[in-house]
């Protein structure tokens, strides 16, 4: 008998629908073989299977088993099978007499005693039954809140196999799991560092505050000791608040990884990605033989925070341009083109020499030329301000005055954006993101502006693409000023942020 049950498999963070096709057949010998390019856990599942549906008390089939996973040409991996086949063969076997599955879609990996785990990319499924218009999804209890999250379907929440026969028979009645309120789960982050615990830098807390109105990368560099790593920490929490698109778009990435906390719905807190170091090419932008997502797409819509920047290999910095440049990774393999979403803040912070000091002579000021040079000139390029984070004096550090906190930060931070938000022809685009086209028409520059800043393209050598990010910057710096139009002390601050360009 044949029997046909819906699921889906991921193509990155993309659902495809599959279909999972079971025949059992009375003729030939008993024998189970799974066809449609399944990884190793795929194909482990029939024992998973035969010992959930027999501890659960139903037949299982003792004769030959054909599951096709269609479409064929399209790699299918992890446990996600599990449910779904378990259903077609008891339809095969008629232990479900209902045409109820055919407009369900299901996933869930069965323990051996026939309860359902949590598998990845529940909300994915979620969205792909909502696009194919389906009554419902049938998804493990752990995956329910993530999976209601995605809105106008039907999420039930199954915890064994024997409740989603039952199910399935109109014999026992599951529950559709309560809609998730997104705007209400979207809340203010509470940030576990406070700017007010950063003595001092006053200057450094003014260009991070610039970076985050305007969703600009920022590189710092100084001393060791001098609050690089705290005030990036803190940094997260003077961003603004997730919208609800946001939110939805950074789970659904967290969630193709398995990296969604255990009933969580969604990611209502922009994310912050720190990978050491040692980190791979693959680890920070993606890839693999099946595609997954990498640390700059873990940190979309949030910050990716590369600390000692200038120890990471060169070739695995340079990967970092594309997506900087186009906020999306591309990973192509020889059967197909997977892309990433990757449109984050990048923040990195270095020391000015390997030892971690400042110079102090010419030996060490070469030292530092040397060490700046590990950054490429095009990726400094790509990175709009450059801030020097200078040792704290004694009497800061000492001091009763807090200086800036987060919150009047924040507060900037958020009155800025919405001014961007606002503007006419740029819809939610921060000022990072602004085209050529769109500088020219919002951020115009009047004749002692445009002449300051020709003496210091001439001066530092500036390329095209740092032009277009000083007046950037430059809007950025005026929309905090609550300025309609770019003035000379905008462009002049602006300038101040290309600290390396004269390095290079």
């Amino acid at each position: 008998m044949l029997a046909q049950v819906h699921s889906f498999v991921l193509m990155g963070i993309e659902p495809i629908a599959c279909e999972v096709e079971v025949d059992v057949a009375d003729r030939g010998l008993a024998k189970t073989t799974i066809v449609g390019l399944p990884d190793a856990a795929v194909k482990e599942s029939i024992e998973r299977v035969r010992s959930a549906i027999l501890n659960s008390g139903y037949p299982f089939p003792q004769s030959r088993m054909l599951i096709n996973l269609a479409p064929a040409d399209i790699r299918k991996e992890g446990p996600i099978f599990d449910l779904p086949i378990a259903v077609g063969l008891l339809l095969a076997e008629q232990a479900i007499q209902s045409q109820r599955h055919k407009r369900l879609l299901f996933a869930g990996e069965l323990a051996l005693d026939g309860r359902v785990r949590p598998v990845n990319g529940a909300i994915n499924l979620a969205i792909l039954a909502k696009r194919l218009g389906a009554e419902g999804v049938v998804v493990p209890v752990d995956n329910a809140n993530e999976a209601a999250a995605a809105g106008g379907i039907n999420v039930y929440p199954a915890d064994s196999l024997a409740s989603v026969v039952g199910f399935l028979n109109h014999q026992y009645d599951i529950e559709p799991h309560p809609t998730v309120d997104l705007d209400d789960l979207v809340t203010r982050q509470t940030p576990a560092v406070d700017f007010s615990d950063v003595r001092g830098q006053e200057a450094v807390k003014r260009a991070l505050t610039v970076a985050a109105a305007g969703a600009h990368n920022v590189l710092m560099i100084g001393p060791a000791g001098t609050g690089k790593t705290l005030m990036s920490k803190a940094l997260a929490g003077i961003l603004p608040p997730l919208t609800r698109d946001e939110s939805l778009e950074v789970t659904r990435i967290f969630s193709s990884v398995g990296q969604l906390p255990k009933q969580q719905a969604l990611v209502t807190q922009r994310p912050v990605r720190t990978p050491h170091h040692t980190a791979s090419g693959v680890a920070l932008i993606g890839g693999g033989a099946i595609p997954r997502p990498g640390e700059v797409s873990l940190a979309h819509h949030g910050v990716l925070f590369l600390d000692e920047m200038a120890e990471f290999p060169r070739p695995v910095l340079e990967t970092l341009r594309q997506p900087l440049e186009d906020g999306c990774v591309t990973i192509a393999r020889a059967h197909s083109s997977i892309r990433f979403p990757s449109r984050f803040m990048l923040v990195g912070a270095m020391n000015p020499t390997p030892k971690g000091d400042k110079p102090t002579d010419e030996y060490s000021q070469q030292a530092m030329d040397r060490y700046l040079s590990r950054i490429s000139g095009p990726l400094i390029d790509r990175i709009d301000i450059h801030v020097e984070v200078p040792n704290v004096p004694y009497q800061q550090l000492t001091g009763d005055e807090r200086g800036t906190d987060s919150t009047t930060m924040r507060t900037a931070v958020i009155n800025a954006r919405q001014v961007q938000y606002q503007r006419n022809n740029t819809g939610a685009k921060p000022n990072a993101a602004l085209t050529g086209r769109e500088l020219d028409d919002l951020a115009p520059l009047d004749d002692a502006s445009k002449e300051l800043l020709r003496q210091a393209m001439t001066e530092l050598g500036l390329s095209a693409r740092a032009y277009d990010k000083i007046r950037r910057v430059a809007r950025t710096i005026a929309d905090l000023d609550d300025k309609a139009q770019v003035e000379l002390q905008h462009v002049a601050e602006a300038i101040q942020y290309r600290l390396l360009d004269r390095h290079v």
